[in-house]
């Protein structure tokens, strides 16, 4: 398995929150205690946190399944129970997270910038928290709500400043190698670059990142080669360095169409994924002109390049000429670019909020008497209720009529009778409505039970 991995799908499961407790005080001389149930923990969170020394997402390929800690019940004696510890999981700079479904969820740039991916669940109130005037001893608790399950596909794009554009052994990895630390494999075949290599570049007073990525071909904005595998990663750069081989023998090719042939890829693909790359600096390094052939080629079509805009310069990744020079003009365009961005605002922790609607749930007719009750607040309170505890399913009951949904039943066209199902198509629990019952009344009896359920 490769070393480098720039994409992976990921299967989370936030914790779920832990069961509140039933408990009544039981102390000599103290007959009439009172609940004293604790509220169980939270579940924890998972978060993705941008760490500079994460290079790969090959740890998310290996083990794509991550589970956050539970929350533990609570006990007896007011003891609520402990939190889920968060998940807190490192990914690359420049880390871009989508829902399973496309749906965009963050782009994280910048060390530390924090994303909660998947909530933790609630915890449960004990008995004591659900103690009022009318019920003073509850015999029930709630149940701890479950995290938040789902996939999401993470997907690198590389952070430099300046990305290195050319068809395979133009010389990409050499240049690199010659510019900077970076030290690549290079070999004399195509595809010798499978994967990115970031080196950096020290031009005066100016530092800058350059990106080294595989060789593009023609047709590579439609998968062609490794062709998306290298669109991607320059994305995010400032600056394009065009790599134009001098000294090709492939037939057909020359410096003039292998730019146009570049060109014509780099626009394809920007509208592909809707980003404009027509406006980042271009500059043209005619490489290897060591070759003698090669160097009078470079000389017969500079003059042309130049005519079409581009600032054009003779280069040697084998005897390092005009390096320099170009190390040079490559820094001025960065730091130009760097000086007309926006000042880049704190490192921030994102969330992503839910759409609040007008109503908290909505009745939607199924025909033959049947109703379903759509909406997270009933959809979270009947996960919460203990449906083997009579005290606990009135309660529900008292809850859902003060929300407005016998109302809302009623005005639907629901009989006695009626079958209601409260949460969604594929997950939902099926109630039988009895209007006829009073839910605001709040029975006397044993703790657990419930004489209005017979």
């Amino acid at each position: 398995m490769p070393d480098f991995v720039d994409e992976a799908v990921l299967h989370v499961k936030a914790g779920n929150g832990g069961h509140g407790c039933a408990s009544v005080h039981r102390e000599k001389f103290k007959p009439l205690g009172g609940p004293d149930g604790g509220n169980g923990g939270r579940g924890g969170d998972i978060v993705l946190e941008v760490d500079a020394q994460t290079a790969t997402l090959l740890d998310y390929q290996r083990r794509p399944h991550r589970n956050a800690q539970n929350g533990t019940p609570g006990q007896g004696g007011h003891r609520a129970g402990g939190n889920g510890d968060d998940l807190v999981l490192t990914v690359p700079d420049g880390t871009v997270v989508t829902r399973g479904d496309g749906e965009f969820v963050a782009d994280l740039v910048g060390h530390g910038t924090r994303l909660v991916l998947a909530q933790g669940g609630h915890g449960g109130l004990g008995n004591a928290s659900l103690a009022s005037k009318k019920r003073k001893a509850p015999g029930f608790a709630l149940k701890g709500e479950e995290g938040e399950a789902f996939d999401v596909r993470l997907e690198m794009k590389t952070i430099a400043d300046v990305g290195l554009v050319g068809f395979p052994s133009a010389g990409k990895s050499s240049l690199i190698a010659a510019m900077s630390a970076a030290r690549p494999k290079i070999a004399d075949y195509p595809f010798t670059t499978l994967v990115p290599n970031l080196g950096v570049v020290e031009a005066g007073r100016t530092q800058y990142v350059i990106a080294d990525v595989p060789g593009l071909i023609p047709g590579a904005s439609d998968g062609k080669g490794l062709g998306l595998e290298f669109l991607r990663h320059i994305e995010r750069c400032s600056t394009l360095l065009h790599v134009l081989d001098c000294a090709t023998y492939e037939q057909g090719r020359d410096p003039v169409s292998d730019l146009d042939a570049l060109e014509a890829e780099l626009s394809a693909y920007g509208e592909r994924v809707g980003v404009d790359l027509s406006d980042r600096p271009r500059i043209v390094a005619l490489n290897k002109v060591d070759v003698p052939e090669a160097r009078d080629l470079a000389e017969l079509v500079t003059p042309m390049l130049v005519e079409r805009g581009y600032k054009v310069m003779e280069v040697s990744a084998a005897s390092r000429e005009g390096l320099r020079e170009l190390s040079f003009a490559l820094g001025e365009q960065v730091a130009a670019a760097r000086d007309a961005a926006p000042v880049a605002e704190p490192t921030r922790i994102v969330i992503r909020p839910k759409m609040i609607g007008d109503t908290p749930f909505q009745v939607v007719p199924l025909g033959n008497n049947a109703f379903q009750v759509r909406g997270d607040k009933p959809a979270r309170w009947v996960a919460q209720t203990d449906f083997s505890n009579d005290e606990a399913v009135g309660y529900l009951a008292e809850r859902l009529n003060r929300l407005g949904i016998e109302e809302q039943l009623a005005k639907a066209g629901a009989t006695e009778g009626a079958e209601v199902h409260i949460g969604t198509e594929d997950d939902s629990v099926v109630f039988d409505w009895d209007p006829s019952m009073d839910a605001e009344v709040v029975p006397a009896g044993p703790r657990g039970s419930d004489n209005r359920l017979g």
